[in-house]
C-alpha cells in the first residue's frame, strides 16, 4: 500500500506531462512481470520485489487510468467519467479476491494458476489501452517532475472535501478486509479462501452499486451519506467483534464498502468538475495518496494494538477512531456547503 501511494504521487505528474498511454502501457507490462515473479517465487525477497512492482503499477493505473477515463468521456460528461473511473477501480478490487479465492481452491497449482489468469486479463487490458482515443498533452506543465502531488491554486477546497470522506472510507474498508479473515475463521471455523474472497467481493460490489444509486444526487449529499455509512459500518464492526456475529460482520462490510464508494465518487466528481485536464491525473493522485497512506498504515497499527490488548479491544479502539474521523469529515462537508461546487 505504501509503494502504491508513492507511485501514485509521482506518476500523476508524469501522466499529465507525457500522456496517459506512455504511463499505462509500461505499468501493465510491469504488472505482468510481477505476476511472473509471484508465480515462480521461491523466497520472501522475490515476493517483496513482486509486491513492490505491483504497488508501482497500481499507482500508475489509479492516477493515469482514472484521468484517461475522464479524457475519453469528454468535457461534457465529466461526472459520468468520474462515476465510471471510480466504479472500475472498486469493482476490480472486489473481483480480484473472489476470482483468486475460487481459482486457488478449485484448480491445481493455485499459486501459479491465479497469476496465469491475471496475465491473460492484463493482455486484454493492454490491447484496450492501445486502442484508447487519448493523445499527448498539447502543453507541458512546469515545475519538478518528482514532487508531492497537489491541485492547481483555487482547487484546494474541492480536494479537502474529497479527502474528508474518502480517506476514512477507504481506511474503514481496508480495516474490515484485514480483520475479516481472522473473524471469519473464528466465527465460522473456516479458512476457505473462497469465503474470504466473497466477503471482499460483497464489500466492493456494494461500493460499485451504491455509486450508480446515488449518481443523480448532489455531490455534497453523496459525501455526507458516505460519512454516515462509515460511522454505521464501524458501529456494526464493533458489534461483530463483541457479539461474535457473522451478520454484523457482513453488515459492516457492506456499509464500509458503501462509505468508500460514495467518498471516492464524491471526491473524483469534485476534482473532475473543476481541475483542468492537464492537471487531472496529479489531482487524482493527491486524492488517492490521502486515502492510501492511512488505509495502509492504520490497519497495520491496529494489528500491533490488537496483539497488545487483544483483538476485541484493538478493533474497538480503531473503529472508534474511524468513527471520529468520519464525523469530522462529515462536519467539514457540512461547513463548506455554501461553497461546495457541484459536478457538471
Amino acid at each position: 500500500m505504501a509503494a502504491c501511494a508513492r507511485a501514485v504521487g509521482v506518476i500523476g505528474v508524469v501522466s499529465d506531462r507525457v500522456g496517459r498511454k506512455p504511463v499505462l502501457l509500461p505499468a501493465l507490462a510491469l504488472t505482468v512481470l510481477a505476476c511472473g515473479i509471484f508465480a515462480t517465487a521461491t523466497s520472501v525477497a522475490a515476493l517483496i520485489v513482486a509486491r513492490l512492482f505491483t504497488g508501482i503499477a497500481v499507482g500508475a493505473v489509479v492516477s493515469a487510468g482514472m484521468a484517461a477515463v475522464t479524457d475519453v468521456a469528454g468535457p461534457d460528461r465529466k461526472r459520468l467519467g468520474a462515476l465510471l473511473a471510480s466504479c472500475a477501480m472498486v469493482l476490480g478490487a472486489g473481483l480480484g479476491p473472489l476470482l483468486a479465492g475460487v481459482l486457488s481452491e478449485t484448480l491445481p497449482a493455485p499459486t501459479v494458476t491465479v497469476f496465469l489468469v491475471e496475465i491473460a486479463l492484463l493482455a486484454l487490458a493492454f490491447l484496450t489501452v492501445l486502442r484508447m482515443p487519448v493523445h499527448r498533452p498539447a502543453v507541458v506543465g512546469k515545475g519538478a517532475w518528482i514532487r508531492v502531488p497537489k491541485v492547481p491554486q483555487g482547487n484546494g477546497r474541492q480536494l479537502l472535501l474529497g479527502i474528508a470522506v474518502f480517506a476514512p472510507g477507504i481506511t474503514s474498508a481496508s480495516f474490515v478486509l484485514s480483520l475479516g479473515p481472522s473473524l471469519l475463521s473464528g466465527l465460522l471455523g473456516t479458512t476457505s479462501r473462497v469465503v474470504a474472497g466473497a466477503m471482499a467481493f460483497v464489500m466492493f460490489l456494494t461500493a460499485t452499486g451504491v455509486q450508480f444509486a446515488v449518481k443523480q444526487l448532489q455531490v455534497r449529499t453523496i459525501l455526507i451519506a458516505g460519512s454516515a455509512s462509515i460511522v454505521a459500518g464501524m458501529a456494526a464492526l464493533m458489534a461483530a467483534v463483541h457479539t461474535s456475529s457473522v451478520t454484523f460482520l457482513v453488515v459492516a462490510a457492506v456499509l464500509a464498502g458503501a462509505g468508500q464508494g460514495m467518498g471516492q465518487l464524491g471526491g473524483l466528481s469534485l476534482l473532475n468538475s473543476s481541475v483542468p485536464g492537464a492537471r487531472l491525473a496529479e489531482a487524482n493522485a493527491a486524492l488517492n495518496v490521502s486515502g492510501y497512506v492511512p488505509a495502509g498504515a492504520l490497519p497495520v497499527s491496529a494489528g500491533y494494538l490488537s496483539d497488545a490488548i487483544g483483538l476485541t479491544n484493538g478493533a474497538t479502539t480503531f473503529a472508534v477512531a474511524l468513527i471520529g474521523l468520519a464525523v469530522v469529515g462529515g462536519l467539514i462537508v457540512l461547513a463548506g456547503r455554501r461553497r461546495t461546487p457541484e459536478a457538471a
